[in-house]
């Protein structure tokens, strides 16, 4: 019975346990809702991060790039007032990192620790020069309104992210794209038999990451009411996290896309829980760390029953 269980799945219930013991506000419906939305932004860097470290990849460059796209998104929204207009700025700039990771990965051959290590330099220096520095403030109410707003009761962060899974969902379990990412990491050759170029596989599955960074930009800039040019520098470290936590391999091609859901639950429940109870932001990360290497040790005895 305890062989079938995820690690992730049991490292959550023992998260909520503890914290709803220790934390008597934790488990009103308005903190769960808060542990939910807060989640958000940070699932929307964590599903690219699955598919790419399937290609048995790496991208580093991810929270740097979220923060450059939501400084542009903001420069652009106050500049022209339209919110469409500054998330297609958003995706662009996300784009254009996630293709520049892709080809220098895919075309150039750079492992891609030290190809998104570089991007990650770029990207974090060009929202500091952009900004000097300085958060970008006078954000319209329409763009706050995504992140407060709600429907039904349900805050239209949590529907945004719902809609990223479903459609992550169907492209790596229904479609070639995600047959090909599989075999990416689990037989490249494979694939080279079969006529299906690599490069260009690698490419699209860095292209996604850069993608989902330029939406999630337009969550992240909402939150803030804001752009600041270190917003979302480490996120990169969580998103890597939540993957790992949720069982994901590194190697072989090994993923879970649900799992990476409920990584991202588990550690959103953590930093709550450690909020509520006061511990300092420098002792979260830590406790995060140690998260990873709990859930990866019970998958370990799972494995060996």
């Amino acid at each position: 019975m305890f062989a079938r269980v995820p690690g992730v799945a049991i490292v959550l219930v023992v998260l909520c346990a503890i914290f709803g013991f220790t934390s008597p506000g934790f488990t009103t419906p308005a903190n769960i809702a808060n542990i939910l939305t807060q989640s958000t932004i940070l699932l929307l860097l964590a599903l690219p991060m699955t598919v790419v470290i399937m290609t048995e990849g790496l991208d580093l460059s991810i929270g740097a790039v979220l923060t450059f796209a939501s400084i542009v998104l903001a420069i652009t929204v106050i500049a022209t007032g339209s919110p469409a207009l500054a998330l297609l700025a958003a995706v662009a700039v996300g784009l254009c990192f996630g293709l520049g990771n892709g080809v220098l990965v895919a075309v150039f051959d750079i492992p891609p620790f030290i190809t998104t290590l570089g991007t990650l330099g770029i990207a974090q220096g060009l929202s500091l020069l952009v900004t000097d520095g300085q958060s970008v403030v006078g954000i319209p109410a329409s763009i706050g309104h995504i992140y407060s707003g709600t429907f039904a009761g349900i805050p239209l962060p949590i529907f945004a992210a719902a809609l990223a899974y479903l459609a992550t969902h169907v492209l790596l379990y229904h479609t070639r794209f995600g047959t090909y990412v599989f075999a990416l990491g689990g037989n490249r050759e494979a694939l080279r038999v079969a006529g299906i170029s690599v490069r260009w596989m690698l490419i699209r599955a860095y292209a996604f990451g850069g993608l989902m960074a330029g939406l999630a930009a337009l969550l992240m800039t909402a939150r803030l009411n804001s752009a600041h040019p270190t917003a979302a520098i480490g996120m990169e470290f969580d998103a890597i996290a939540a993957v790992a936590v949720g069982g994901t391999s590194f190697e072989r091609g090994n993923g879970w896309l649900l799992g990476t859901l409920l990584g991202v639950i588990a550690l959103g429940v953590l930093r709550d829980g450690l909020n509520l109870l006061a511990v300092p932001s420098s002792t979260q990360v830590a406790c995060i760390g140690a998260l990873v290497i709990v859930a990866l040790f019970i998958d370990g005895l799972r494995s060996e029953r």
